[in-house]
């Protein structure tokens, strides 16, 4: 979730075989099937049907294409729908898919684009709206995640609030800004920003730029409400990636 201004490096300590059919040639000779044999096949077919079944059901509950992964250095397991300890997981974004931004932050192409769209236009409303973080490796999550959850004495499910574990943050993918406000930088990586004239135009606009607020007060992931952190949803690849996050809060 939330980093320091201005490298990835620093962070504010705030706070997914296709089964083939069986093919099998008719017998030259029909054989007679006893009435054990029957029942056998009979059970065996509710069974194939039963497991063809759950695989039709499963890209709804697992819409990713590999199993979530499993955190070392947390005894929690991910949940049937793919969350560990509140968050979804998500891919890294490659290094062919970020662009620089600013000075140590760099965010995927599509996001990139219409951030920047989306600051001139804050920008000639009065409003300075400002980029604090982007993109983030897994490496480095890993070390935001479990170096502060030690020095804070915290359990993963208390440092999960605040935090994503290494594989499921956002700010993996590419898509994921923390933003500011540049006439009060006090707010920043705060409750407090949503008090700020930057805050308030995003409440606004950002939905006009395909940027929604991915951890509102009382979200249904359970993550702690960061008025910052906004993820950008305006491309089918975006869409495909917050579709779980994004089912879960119209559900919630």
């Amino acid at each position: 979730m939330s980093r320091a201004v201005a490298t990835r490096s620093r962070k504010r300590d705030n706070s997914r075989d296709d089964i083939p059919v069986a093919r099998r040639s008719p017998s030259s000779r029909p054989r007679k099937r006893s009435g054990m044999g029957l029942g056998i096949l009979i059970g065996f077919g509710l069974l194939a049907s039963a497991s063809v079944a759950a695989l039709l059901l499963i890209p709804d509950l697992l819409p990713f294409r590999q199993l979530p992964p499993v955190v070392e250095g947390i005894d929690e397991q991910p949940g049937v729908d793919g969350r560990l300890l509140g968050h979804f997981p998500y891919d890294e974004a490659t290094i062919e898919q970020l662009v620089p931004v600013e000075a140590g932050i760099e965010l995927h192409r599509d996001a990139a684009r219409s951030l920047s769209a989306m600051t001139r236009a804050a920008s000639a409303d009065g409003v300075d709206l400002r980029l604090l973080s982007g993109y983030r490796s897994q490496d480095l999550q890993k070390s935001i995640f479990f170096d502060v959850k030690s020095e804070r004495n915290q359990t993963a499910m208390e440092r999960a609030k605040v935090s994503a574990p290494p594989g499921y943050s956002e700010h993996s993918t590419g898509y994921a800004v923390d933003l500011g406000d540049g006439d009060d930088p006090a707010t920043n990586l705060s409750e407090s920003f949503e008090q700020t004239r930057a805050f308030r135009w995003l409440q606004d606009h950002a939905a006009s730029y395909h940027f929604t607020l991915s951890f509102p007060a009382v979200n249904p992931q359970g993550v702690s409400y960061e008025p910052w952190h906004w993820r950008f949803e305006g491309s089918a690849d975006a869409l495909r990636l917050f579709e779980p996050a994004r089912r879960l809060s119209i559900g919630g």
